[in-house]
């Protein structure tokens, strides 16, 4: 069927001079299509396709493909080429321009709150584990007529020649031999005060009085005893009668009790890398094992424990060593209580667990407590405070030393009040 006139018109000739106006085309009814969501491929196809006659008026309702109001993939927005319809922009955070820049602020804020508190779940967590592995087995509410408190906190500090838990291999190689039991190897008053802190070795020959005391485990009582070696006194009945016969002939009264062995000695020295030492004269001794020259050198556990043990090589036996002594600890608290060791679990877990299996403390004292001790010992070292002898009067029975009691009440009532000590050992 031709709807177009016979009679001329467009595309076959006409012969009016004027064009024909125009005329309506008869309505051609087109089969429904079903609606389908919008295409890249419908419309004008890009290709040499032209027309796609499946594309309806309902379809190019719900997507403009940008030809009628002239925009193309590619352009800048707001009309012409490149502006992306906006159902296909990208949307906030997919790294588009819609993206929200980051608030580094709160990023930082967020970052330090989680670390804060995963230090303080270690430190809560070391600090647990450490406390469940120290040894409070001395009893000191069973020391009987005990001075009066003091303003400084005092600390009684012992090293015993405990061989607990060493193999035979360890006592020849630490030189220890192999005696049974264990005996006060060395002993030494530390006052934390806030006027300085003081240290006070105490002569293992020290003549002094046993006083009459109670067994810490037999709870019977035994009259008292002139006339003895301070380190009998632990021989006789353990920490509890020799922080009674400590308090009984200073009159100081003692806060806190600790005491290492000859193992767990070794391996804190071992588990801190070395403690540096400057050795002002070399000297050598064999039962220690002892072999030194003189300089600035590294210790590690077996030579730190021949270097506060050794006594045979000086003139002035047990006072040398104790001197010994009071500086090799000094040197060592001052390098455990350093943020280096304290803030290094590779470093504080090693240590921690050498010391605390053989290191026995009071049942009052906690980690924090012994760390208070650490730094108070690190403060004589560093110069804040005094490390001194007892101040002596000269020899007694047996070889022993017979303390000059005028200085020592001095000295006591001194850190009782929580003074500077002005008290100066004679030897």
């Amino acid at each position: 069927m031709n709807d177009w006139p016979e009679d001329g018109g467009y595309g076959r000739g006409s012969a009016n001079s004027q064009p024909e106006g125009p005329r309506r085309m008869s309505h051609v009814q087109r089969p429904q299509v079903p609606q389908q969501p919008p295409r890249h491929d419908q419309g004008f196809n890009q290709g040499s396709q032209g027309y796609n006659p499946n594309f309806t008026q309902a379809q190019n309702a719900g997507y403009d493909s940008g030809y009628s109001s002239g925009q193309v993939y590619g352009g800048p927005q707001g009309g012409g080429r490149g502006t992306v319809p906006p159902q296909y922009a990208p949307g906030p955070g997919a790294g588009g321009p819609g993206r929200p820049a980051p608030d580094w602020r709160k990023r930082i804020k967020i970052g330090s709150i989680v670390l804060v508190v995963a230090v303080a779940a270690w430190g809560i967590g070391t600090y647990a584990w450490a406390s469940s592995q120290m040894r409070n087995e001395v009893d000191l509410s069973k020391v009987i007529e005990r001075p009066a408190e003091g303003d400084c906190t005092t600390y009684l500090i012992v090293g015993s020649d405990s061989r607990e838990g060493m193999s035979a291999e360890e006592k020849k190689k630490l030189h220890t031999g192999s005696a049974e039991g264990k005996r006060t190897d060395s002993m030494m008053i530390l006052a934390a005060c806030s006027s300085g802190n003081t240290m006070v070795s105490l002569p293992r020959d020290s003549w002094v009085t046993i006083p009459s005391f109670v067994g810490s485990e037999s709870g019977k009582s035994f009259p008292a005893r002139g006339g003895s070696k301070l380190n009998a006194a632990y021989a006789m009945d353990g920490p509890e009668l020799l922080v009674r016969t400590v308090e009984f002939n200073t009159g100081l009264r003692i806060d806190h009790y600790a005491e290492i062995g000859f193992a767990g000695f070794a391996n804190i020295v071992d588990a801190l890398g070395g403690v540096e030492l400057n050795i002002e004269k070399g000297f050598k001794d064999k039962k220690s094992g002892a072999n030194f020259q003189a300089g600035t050198q590294t210790l590690n556990g077996e030579q730190a424990l021949a270097f506060v043990r050794t006594r045979y090589a000086f003139a002035e036996s047990d006072l040398q060593r104790t001197k010994n002594q009071q500086k090799f600890l000094s040197a060592l608290a001052n390098q455990a209580a350093t943020p280096g060791t304290i803030l290094n679990p590779f470093a504080l877990y090693p240590t921690l667990g050498a010391g605390l299996d053989t290191l026995i403390v009071d049942k009052d004292m906690s980690l924090y407590d012994l760390g208070k001790m650490f730094f108070a010992m690190k403060g004589v070292n560093s110069g804040d405070g005094k490390s001194m002898n007892m101040p002596l009067a000269g020899s007694a029975p047996q070889g022993s030393l017979k303390w000059d009691m005028p200085k020592v009440k001095q000295l006591v009532q001194q850190i009782q009040n929580d003074e500077k000590v002005t008290v100066e050992s004679n030897r």
